[in-house]
């Protein structure tokens, strides 16, 4: 059985959508919707399906179910709100929204009206990615002890200005944290746990004309009692590979992308040796660490497979939109601590 998905916001990230749904088993790109007919039927032509510029009739398309929201971050919560009350699962980019009230609003809406929500975040759904959170399940690190997240990334002027959205509050709901950061944040609170404090420094180092952070670091406190790190910056020449730390009493990781740079453990397992020798070489998903382009779609197939999966055998996603609002929260919290000088602690 197939599942028709459609395509909501035809911007760069659409793309990757319709290549991931195209090469995912079972998925279907079925429509597409834009305000510009034309830009609409462009899409529909080169990806193989209807585009419209009417919302209400992209909602009418008898084959849709499944809703991808690829819209700006901070204009998601509207039209996944329609799809829902029409009766269209969804699949919502990064981040799901912009504030815990309009997070709260879909996954509310979602829930009343039966339908499947998931955020969209594919760093989860990488090899080396799941291998950690089996480990880390298994009790293979001991204590958890210190967790690290490090998004070091280049974006030039150009790419604040072309877009008309990104670094504006409205719409991009805040900067290097929110837009990019939140990859290695959903990651680090997966792994470590629940965050219970933050205490933040953000500021406008690289760019001009801005409204939003393009540096933030900050010093977490886990509710299991470990501590952690997040760096992130738009304005680190040429740009790196996001990193995501992980140590414990009895084991370390290092996550660099895709790959492994580090799987230590104390209590070593047959597997050990193997997945250290095949995760550990070059990255197979692409850099985006200066050009947002620059990635490819396998973690967004593996995601939309999973949400396939879950449609067909009536279980939660792996990434629910409860799931995807830990991620913004501790993006917000941050926002609050720097703004006060203070430390924020969640729930917030």
């Amino acid at each position: 059985m197939s599942i028709g998905f459609g395509i909501v916001g035809l911007g760069m990230i659409a793309k990757f959508h319709a290549l991931a749904i195209g090469a995912a088993e079972n998925g279907r790109l079925v429509a597409c919707f834009s305000r510009s007919q034309e830009k609409a039927e462009a899409f529909g032509r080169e990806y193989g399906c209807c585009g419209y510029s009417s919302f209400a009739d992209f909602l009418k398309d008898p084959e849709l179910e499944v809703v991808s929201i690829c819209t700006p971050s901070g204009a998601h919560m509207e039209p996944a709100l329609e799809a829902a009350k029409a009766g269209k699962h969804l699949f919502i980019e990064k981040p799901i929204e912009i504030t815990l009230e309009r997070c709260d609003h879909i996954i509310e809406t979602c829930k009343r009206k039966g339908v499947l929500c998931a955020g969209v975040f594919p760093s989860r759904f990488w090899d080396p990615s799941l291998l950690i959170k089996e480990a880390i399940d298994s009790c293979r690190f001991g204590t958890l002890t210190m967790g690290g997240a490090y998004a070091k990334y280049y974006r030039t002027q150009e790419y604040y200005d072309r877009g008309g959205w990104h670094g504006t509050w409205k719409y991009d709901g805040g900067g290097a944290a929110m837009n990019q950061g939140i990859h290695v944040f959903d990651l680090l609170q997966w792994y470590m746990g629940p965050v219970e404090k933050i205490r933040a420094v953000t500021g406008i180092l690289a760019h001009t004309n801005i409204e939003v952070e393009d540096a933030a670091t900050a010093m977490l406190q886990f509710k299991n009692g470990a501590m952690g790190m997040i760096e992130c910056c738009t304005g680190v020449y040429p740009g790196y590979q996001k990193k995501i730390e992980i140590g414990g009493t009895e084991g370390s990781v290092i996550l660099v992308q895709d790959r492994l740079e580090a799987w230590q453990f104390v209590n070593e397992t047959n597997r050990d040796d193997e997945i250290r020798q095949r995760l550990s070489g070059a990255s197979k998903t692409g850099w985006g660490a200066s050009d947002p382009g620059n990635v490819n779609y396998l973690g967004h197939q593996r995601q939309i497979e999973d949400l396939i999966d879950a449609l067909e055998k009536k279980r939660d996603p792996l990434v629910t939109g409860e799931e995807a609002r830990k991620a913004v929260e501790i993006v917000l919290a941050i926002y609050e601590s720097a703004r006060t000088d203070r430390p924020v602690t969640l729930p917030l």
